[in-house]
């Protein structure tokens, strides 16, 4: 598959990759026996692509991709998911030549528990203005990879959105 087409349909690709994504963790609920729920945001003026809930716990979820190996050292996230209840970002990682899921980053908290700071490195403008400026995007952060914690799989991705830790 050539580069190109990742860039060239990266909306479709990442379509692709959610529709993989969710399937991935409804075949993981199922097997545990709890019904999910999935609502999508048809924008992500939000802050966030989807809702999940399950097992009592509702989650507001950004949803980020890259292919193993890519540069990608950042994600920029909307300071709106904060707001939410529950929020997180879910960052997948997949094989660029088969779209098969890797792995999961993930920045967020336990159930019930507000996002992380978002920090203050405000986001710009992928593209430049005529003169070459690039705007700040004012509810835009930055967040730097090594923000996230490394979630190997699905399932232990499911404990994180779901499971509530008992003191």
């Amino acid at each position: 598959m050539p580069d190109t087409l990742h860039n060239d349909a990266s909306s479709l690709r990442e379509q692709y990759l959610e529709y993989g994504f969710l399937g991935e963790l409804c075949r993981e609920m199922w097997k545990r026996g709890i019904e999910m729920d999935i609502l999508r945001s048809h924008t992500d003026r939000g802050g966030y692509d989807i809702v999940l809930e399950a097992n009592g716990v509702e989650r507001h979820v950004q949803l980020k991709s890259s292919f193993v190996g890519a540069k990608t050292a950042r994600q920029k996230v909307n300071v709106k998911l904060a707001d939410r209840p529950s929020g997180c970002v879910i960052w997948v990682q997949f094989d660029p030549a088969t779209l098969e899921l890797a792995n999961y980053l993930w920045f967020g908290s336990g159930p019930g528990v507000a996002l992380p700071d978002l920090g203050e490195r405000v986001g710009k403008h992928s593209k430049a203005n005529k003169e070459g400026h690039k705007a700040r995007r004012g509810a835009i952060r930055v967040l730097n990879k090594g923000q996230f914690k490394i979630i190997p799989n699905i399932a232990r991705l499911a404990d994180h959105l779901f499971e509530r830790k008992t003191s």
